[in-house]
């Protein structure tokens, strides 16, 4: 055995070598000393054959050729490493996976993974690499260095496996090939992401909604659907994507001419085929047709969401609360609530929009634009889905249907109503709008929306899921009214409010009631409105069993029982549960009595109080008793009449000690102790002490 010279070993590293020219070239890498320089661009080489290597990127020689495939190399280590893909050689295998490698480089490399192992750390940011070469090419990134350049479009790249990756593009090399379909790819990893589609392989799954994906960036790409992170803007409308693929097909709305022009409306269209689609719209011609309700549609699109209503399907799901939708539409205007983002501004009142769509019909009521006119009539409207409902007037069309008694409807909200009749009452939830048979059940699904309503109304305590809910609310005890009708300028606390108002002035009311000659716009309201002349009252009040002809009456009756009285009055500190009917007490306060009889010309300060003067005239009767039949104009009589039948007298008298059941006949019986005769016949002048002796009296002048 040769034994090898000490007088060859390294001071520094204690490395030996077998010759001293190896030693004095090696000890050139402890000093630092570069002394062979690029005539081209300057870069320094410890070593001439380092340098002559470097050379050939300048004179583009490739000495070196593969036998199989022609491709050329600079260096014949790189052609050996090269033609091993060829012969499928990898002789050097990880001890831990058993993975092989062609080159004991990359099995080197390779190893790190598992021990964690990063020696080489970045001057300028601190990150850490497993190999000196990607540490290399990650400097690049800081000194903008792009040493690579591709012979045919002159770009520059940062490292040479880039490049050789670029000029695959212009060559149309696909060396990579799917051993299961054939398909060719340009990078290795290409085709091992497309290889995930036949095995069916998903290895990315998303923390928060654990949906699994095939590949790391669209992993990354759905990750900013829960964070609402959308870095890409479109530099002309500055409007956000969470993709720059979304980006870039928006851009071209932009950048691309629309060639083909409506010669209806002179809209322009990208395609022809859009083009034709749009043409329906003014041809009226509408090619798919609803198989269940046999409603017709322009385009398959509108029919596939359509049929969505009938099946139940919702495939749009929300991966925060799991709310399902019918429509991405609905979806991505539902996902805007939870991250709280409005980016659309009025710049009249500057409310805050989440959908551009709604800030430009909100901006109508500003402006007065109605851009929807009906065929028909030549009727404008501000709203299509107005146009569609007052097209209905038109076309007789119904398209809700009661799934009780088969009666049809033309709006969904006389449906609602409608199904009162036959359920009573509709426990309706006012957050997602899901009915529900009883009050229990709505009761116990409302616990469901209670998390999400934070915002509390310091005034009458009710709970809402936003800060915005909370600011309109906010306007009914305030009675800020900002929002004005365009027609009439009457005023709403409310957009809500308003929305509701403007139907009066968008609908025609060609239904006509046969009584008392009142118009309404839908058959419905008639239908409603009639009950009053046939004092039929379907609905019925679940505390005290009292019946009302219409939803409205019963609705007023029931903060009776709920004692919900906001609307106190500023004089005598009285509450009343509705606006209006502070609004009639206060007129007892300024004296204000506009309500004349016709009979015998007393006022009234109320409209109610002068109908129930008017039965005085009409000896008119509708409240019966039933145990002794007798009857009486006004109800509040008839329940007085009822504790006659009931034996209970709670007035007592405290000058005689009698007792009454009622407390119009104990302050009679008391007058009956003084001479006072405060009621006065407004035509003959004559006194009565009680009023229903100046009621017999009345009688006589009529």
């Amino acid at each position: 055995m040769k034994v090898v010279s000490k007088l060859h070993q390294c001071p520094v590293c204690e490395k030996v070598f077998p010759t001293n020219y190896r030693l004095i070239r090696h000890n050139i890498t402890h000093t630092g000393e570069k002394p062979f320089h690029c005539s081209e661009c300057l870069k320094s080489f410890i070593h001439k054959s380092s340098l002559k290597e470097h050379e050939k990127i300048h004179t583009g020689e490739k000495p070196y050729q593969c036998s199989v495939c022609q491709r050329n190399f600079r260096k014949k280590s790189s052609l050996n490493k090269h033609e091993k893909i060829h012969t499928g050689e990898k002789p050097y295998q990880c001890s831990v996976c058993q993975k092989d490698f062609r080159n004991k480089y990359s099995l080197k490399q390779h190893e790190s993974v598992h021990t964690g192992e990063k020696p080489y750390q970045c001057s300028s940011c601190l990150k850490d690499f497993r190999d000196k070469c990607s540490l290399n090419k990650h400097l690049r990134i800081h000194t903008e260095e792009k040493p690579y350049q591709c012979s045919v479009c002159l770009r520059d790249f940062r490292d040479k496996s880039s490049l050789n990756k670029h000029e695959r593009i212009h060559t149309g090399l696909k060396p990579h090939q799917c051993s299961v379909c054939q398909k060719d790819f340009l990078l290795k990893y290409s085709l091992k992401q497309h290889q995930r589609i036949h095995t069916g392989e998903k290895p990315y799954q998303c923390s928060v909604c654990l949906k699994d994906f095939t590949d790391k960036s669209s992993l990354n790409r759905h990750h900013r659907i829960h964070i609402g992170h959308k870095p890409y803007q479109c530099s002309v409308c500055l409007k956000d994507f969470s993709g720059k693929t979304s980006l870039n097909n928006h851009e071209r709305i932009h950048t691309v001419k629309k060639q083909y022009q409506c010669p209806e409306c002179l809209k322009n269209f990208l395609k022809k085929s859009s083009l034709y689609e749009h043409q329906r719209v003014h041809e009226g011609e509408k090619l798919y047709h609803c198989s269940v309700c046999l409603k017709d549609f322009i385009n398959k699109s509108s029919l596939k969401q359509h049929e969505r209503i009938h099946t139940g399907e919702k495939p749009y799901q929300c991966l925060l609360c799991y709310k399902d939708f019918r429509r991405k539409d609905y979806l991505n205007s539902h996902v805007k609530r939870h991250i709280g983002k409005k980016p659309y501004q009025c710049a009249v009142c500057a409310k805050l929009f989440t959908e551009k769509g709604s800030l430009v019909k909100h901006m109508r009521y500003h402006t007065g634009e109605k851009p929807f006119q009906c065929s028909v009539c030549q009727k404008d409207f501000s709203e299509n889905g107005h146009l569609t409902s007052h097209m209905r007037l038109h076309t007789g069309e119904k398209p809700f249907k009661c799934s009780v008694c088969a009666k049809r409807f033309s709006e969904k909200s006389s449906l609602v109503k409608h199904l009162k009749i036959h359920t009573g009452k509709i426990h309706e939830c006012l957050e997602c709008h899901k009915i529900f048979s009883s009050n229990s059940l709505l009761v116990q699904h409302m616990t469901l929306h209670e998390e999400d309503k934070p915002y509390k109304c310091s005034v009458c305590q009710e709970s809402f899921s936003t800060e915005e809910s909370l600011e309109e609310h906010f306007k009914i005890h305030t009675r800020e009214t900002p929002y004005k009708c365009s027609e009439c300028q009457e005023s709403f606390s409310t957009e809500e409010s308003l929305e509701e108002h403007f139907k009066i002035h968008i609908r025609e009311t060609p239904y006509k009631c046969s009584v008392c000659q009142e118009s309404f716009s839908t058959e419905e309201s008639l239908e409603e409105h009639f009950k009053i002349h046939t004092r039929e009252t379907p609905y019925k009040c679940s505390e005290c069993q009292e019946s009302f002809s219409t939803e409205e009456s019963l609705e007023e009756h029931l903060k009776i029982h709920a004692r919900e009285t906001p609307y106190k009055c500023s004089e005598c500190q009285e509450s009343f549960s509705t606006e209006e009917s502070l609004e009639e007490h206060f007129k007892i306060h300024t004296r204000e009595t506009p309500y004349k009889c016709s009979v015998c010309q007393e006022s009234f300060s109320v409209e109610e109080s002068l109908e129930e003067h008017l039965k005085i005239h009409t000896r008119e009767t509708p409240y019966k008793c039933s145990e002794c039949q007798e009857g009486f104009s006004r109800k509040a009589n008839l329940l007085l009449h009822k504790k006659i039948h009931e034996g209970k007298k709670t007035y007592t008298c405290s000058w005689c000690s009698q007792s009454f059941s009622q407390k119009l006949e104990f302050e009679n019986h008391l007058k009956d102790h003084n001479t006072e005769q405060p009621y006065q016949c407004s035509r003959c002048l004559e006194n009565f002490s009680h009023e229903t002796d100046l009621v017999n009296h009345m009688i006589t002048h009529m």
